[in-house]
């Protein structure tokens, strides 16, 4: 059963279309993101589900149940949603357990016990009497989700929950958090725009764009078959080469592939860095390959991006480990060695 179902949404702020149209399911225990650029209706989604906001049209249910569509609008206190918001929004002035206990109403029953179960979960239970100041960006965030947990809520949605860390403490927290996701067995849908978060925390990914979503699957799917032109550079790097596409295969400067479901005329090829590959020496198992010229190369550490340039004068980029070196002026032998995607050639504006 689907913990969140959204059925052709839709939400306007006077002349915008901030939601048009959204259909999608979350299942139950699934991790889900919400990944699009500013202002591609992500934001105003999760605030629909969580009651803040009503929608003009359409229907929306948690665990089985509509809470809005039609006459029917389910205040968000009686949702059973917990919220984790992007500043996190705990109070100053409470300890880290009175913020979680504020969850639970100052009459719930058994609380200070489940507070305390919630922050072993959360892996705070010795920090229960610090202050919130007292406490790193990553803790701080892990309070939070702990509030949002304590009320064994259907449904945890996390409004770009991981924004404020710091580059190097944003990748281990946002492990920390699906692992103490997946512990509480909780169905979670979040709100990023970072394509790499997207990608290594949810179990499947709904890209959004202009209020619409463009594909839903999992991270492999969207990356590696992406629906459109717009999702794969959206979702990473990829360089274009134009083809030509005759009886299923389309030819392009770098060599011939597939071209499933794309009819006969011009295509764009699009190809991403890692199904690039340079070497000195001739293709392997007979591949065809061009010479190119190294123009310019990144180096990271632990890969490299490499710029090469192709004899029609086109760029594409290749990314492999960091050995062997290239440098610019180095001549390299260029071939495919990965999956590419081949879409029809967009018609001229």
């Amino acid at each position: 059963m689907s913990a969140i179902r959204s059925i052709a949404v839709h939400k306007h702020f006077g002349g915008c279309r901030a939601v048009d149209g959204v259909t999608l399911d979350v299942e139950e225990g699934e991790v889900c993101a919400l990944l699009g650029p500013s202002g591609c209706g992500k934001t105003t989604m999760l605030r629909l589900l969580a009651g803040f906001e009503r929608p003009d049209s359409g229907c929306l249910m948690v665990g089985g149940e509509i809470v809005a569509g039609g006459k029917t609008f389910v205040s968000p206190e009686r949702r059973r949603i917990g919220m984790v918001f992007q500043d996190y929004a705990l109070f100053p002035h409470m300890t880290v357990e009175a913020n979680v206990a504020y969850a639970l109403g100052r009459r719930a029953e058994g609380a200070a016990a489940r507070v305390r179960e919630v922050l072993e979960l959360v892996g705070l239970g010795d920090l229960g009497s610090r202050q919130p100041h007292e406490l790193s960006g990553g803790q701080q965030q892990r309070v939070a989700l702990a509030r949002a947990l304590a009320g064994t809520p259907k449904v945890v949605l996390l409004d770009e929950p991981f924004s404020g860390l710091d580059a190097a403490l944003r990748a281990r927290v946002r492990q920390e958090v699906r692992a103490i996701l997946l512990a509480a067995g909780v169905t979670a849908l979040f709100v990023t725009h970072d394509q790499e978060e997207a990608l290594s925390l949810a179990d499947r990914v709904a890209v959004m764009r202009d209020g619409r979503v463009e594909q839903v699957g999992t991270p492999e799917e969207v990356y590696g078959r992406p629906a459109s032109r717009w999702v794969a550079e959206f979702l990473g790097e990829a360089d274009v080469l134009p083809g030509t596409v005759d009886d299923g295969w389309v030819d392009c400067e770098l060599a011939r592939v597939r071209a499933e479901g794309v009819g006969s005329g011009d295509a764009e090829v699009l190809v991403r860095p890692e199904s690039v590959s340079l070497s000195l020496g001739p293709a392997a198992g007979g591949r065809t390959q061009v010479e190119g010229v190294v123009v310019e190369r990144e180096f990271f550490g632990h890969d490299q991006l490499v710029h090469v340039e192709l004899p029609s004068g086109r760029r594409l980029r290749s990314r492999s480990l960091s050995h062997p070196v290239w440098h610019p002026g180095d001549r390299v032998r260029v071939q495919l060695d990965g999956p590419v995607s081949v879409y029809a050639a967009a018609s001229p504006a």
